[in-house]
């Protein structure tokens, strides 16, 4: 298939707006289309999005290089560079492609994808018409009515390709799409089970609960205007929460038992600690003993004694 967008005043007395496309490159047939403001990544996840709806998984799209598509580094690699090992990421755009196992051809000029070139032509010389008899003024009532324009396109522009086995492949029941055509980014899974994006702090969500606690790993979060904003860990898609306010982080429990205090024991009033210095001893003689002594005083007193 190939695909592209168109700037042009498809509105008559609107402002103009870009259609996104896609049309077949066997049958000449219109697979998708799409209004959007400007040319955007939305407009063809979109696009791609009523394929696979429609008819399944195309084997492959031709694009022009558009930074949407094709990363600008693409192509500018050195042999250095590419000898060490070094690739260029893809874009969202590419990701999502290369997920569903879509092939992207890399068109070098508008030449190239002439098909798709041509019904731009076509388009905006048949559509605002379409428009203005049919009173459509939004681009909302736009979006609406071009389901029924391309059925009726395709039945009288139409032609049979020349291998009539179609090269479309059904979507794995178990796949979600809309899971696959967004925006996805890493990020940091932070205090109770809660990541910041984009200046906000949202909490995981499952079934309608709070998800449990986990470790500061990588998330990824899946945003677009289809989902909102959902986030993939483990395998499992989450829902999120908005957050007021970062999450406090909790207090972590000391592993060390914190000492017990004391209560102060006074000892007792005869207890050993609380005696005076050793002092000499009195002691309590009768008479007749003190008569011993003050007799050996004197005897010790004698300087004969010591002759």
């Amino acid at each position: 298939m190939q695909i592209d967008a168109s700037p042009y005043e498809w509105i008559i007395g609107g402002e103009p707006c870009n259609l996104h496309g896609a049309i077949d490159d066997a049958t000449g047939e219109i697979l998708a289309l799409f209004f959007a403001p400007n040319e955007c990544m939305e407009g063809y996840f979109e696009i791609v999005r009523q394929i696979v709806k429609s008819y399944g998984i195309p084997m492959s799209l031709y694009c022009d290089r558009h930074t949407i598509f094709i990363s600008p580094k693409d192509g500018k690699l050195s042999i250095d560079e590419q000898l060490e090992g070094k690739t260029v990421n893809l874009t969202q755009f590419g990701r999502a492609m290369e997920e569903l196992g879509i092939n992207i051809i890399k068109a070098h000029s508008p030449q190239a994808k002439g098909r798709i070139e041509k019904l731009w032509d076509t388009l905006q010389s048949r559509l605002p018409v379409e428009f203005k008899i049919r009173g459509i003024d939004t681009m909302e009532a736009a979006n609406a009515f071009l389901s029924q324009f391309i059925v009726a396109y395709n039945e009288k522009f139409g032609v049979e390709p020349e291998n009539p086995e179609p090269a479309f492949r059904p979507l794995d029941p178990g796949i979600e799409l809309d899971h696959i055509l967004c925006i996805k980014e890493e990020r940091t899974i932070i205090e109770d089970s809660a990541f910041s994006y984009k200046g906000k702090y949202y909490q995981l969500v499952r079934n309608g609960r709070k998800a449990a606690a986990m470790p500061k790993a990588k998330l990824t979060v899946l945003s677009s205007s289809k989902i909102g904003v959902k986030a993939l860990y483990a395998g499992v898609v989450y829902d999120t929460l908005v957050l007021e306010q970062r999450p406090k982080k909790k207090a972590l429990k000391s592993s060390k038992k914190q000492p017990q205090k004391r209560t102060p024991v006074k000892p007792a009033a005869d207890h050993p600690w609380r005696q005076m210095p050793q002092k000499r001893p009195n002691f309590a003689y009768e008479e007749t003993d003190r008569e011993i002594i003050e007799m050996l005083n004197q005897l010790f007193n004698s300087t004969r004694a010591w002759a």
